[in-house]
């Protein structure tokens, strides 16, 4: 039997709650999260609702309360009856839409454009669900990226999540190799469940997704793999600076740089950063209070 907690608060304390939670290292992934609008009469009015496989424990109570600053909503525990309690946590995700790609959880049919490419990503997993600006931004830049023209032969998601970026990149580039990497283990079988649903072959070879668990590029299977002709990183502002040189240093000389998961008010100090590592502004989105920035060697044209 499974239960839901639920809490109603703002929408900026709903996005800071699922940011903690994406940011929390030692998330109880048995914990799924959702969150929607209540009424779009009251667009800042949205509830957070957390499934349990079975009665809420201390630690998960306490897990929820800590994604909120004070004072925190009330949280209220509701019995389910029996069910799919991972489609019931996916109700409240609609499908997204940008550039070329339109995002949707499994509760949801293919609407069959010839125009669009779809992913079906589950909602009760890893960051990078499309929801989040961060990962919206990313995927209307790769689509900005391939109508400018840019043709990379060699292409790394670093900080993967679900993979969906890797997926986006593989379909506009069929033929480059793609890699994803994450620090988490949990993305390790949600990448591949995804892969599955979404037709996508694992391997190492052209047209495959190669995927490593990595802290960082500080890896045999990473380095063995680059230079990249694209590298992307949608994770925070902090670990984008820490690893500046890092990512230059994986960079082909005429490589690009697609950063995302930092606030407009963090987007100087990034930028600044990948300035003294050899990098210049080409392009850049701001997604709600999100930066996604296009960066490329200085020397080119």
């Amino acid at each position: 039997m499974s239960w839901k907690l639920s809490a109603l608060a703002s929408k900026a304390q709903v996005d800071a709650a699922l940011d903690r939670r994406d940011e929390s290292i030692g998330w109880d992934e048995n914990i799924v999260l959702t969150a929607y609008e209540v009424d779009p009469k009251e667009p800042d009015v949205w509830r957070l609702e957390a499934y349990t496989q079975g009665k809420p424990t201390e630690a998960e109570r306490k897990a929820l309360h800590e994604l909120f600053n004070e004072p925190v909503p009330p949280i209220l525990a509701e019995k389910l009856p029996d069910t799919d309690w991972v489609s019931e946590s996916q109700k409240g995700v609609e499908p997204i839409r940008a550039g070329r790609f339109r995002v949707r959880t499994p509760d949801h049919s293919a609407l069959g454009d010839p125009l669009l490419t779809e992913f079906v990503i589950p909602a009760a997993q890893a960051f990078g669900t499309g929801q989040h600006e961060t990962t919206a931004g990313c995927l209307e830049m790769l689509h900005i990226m391939k109508a400018q023209g840019l043709l990379p032969g060699n292409v790394a998601d670093i900080g993967t999540g679900t993979g969906l970026l890797a997926f986006a990149a593989m379909d506009l580039w069929p033929l480059a190799l793609a890699t994803a990497s994450d620090i988490d283990p949990v993305c390790g079988p949600a990448v591949v469940t995804n892969c599955e649903l979404n037709h996508i072959p694992l391997g190492t070879d052209r047209g495959q997704l190669a995927m490593v668990i990595a802290d960082g590029m500080d890896d045999p299977a990473l380095q063995a793999r680059a230079p990249y002709d694209l590298l992307i990183a949608n994770i925070l502002a902090g670990p984008l600076i820490d690893m500046a040189h890092d990512f230059a240093g994986a960079v082909s000389p005429r490589g690009s740089i697609l950063l995302a998961g930092l606030l407009e008010k963090q987007e100087e100090s990034v930028r600044a950063a990948y300035r003294r590592a050899g990098f210049r502004l080409h392009r850049r989105i701001v997604n709600g209070d999100w930066s996604i920035l296009w960066l490329r060697h200085r020397f080119q044209g």
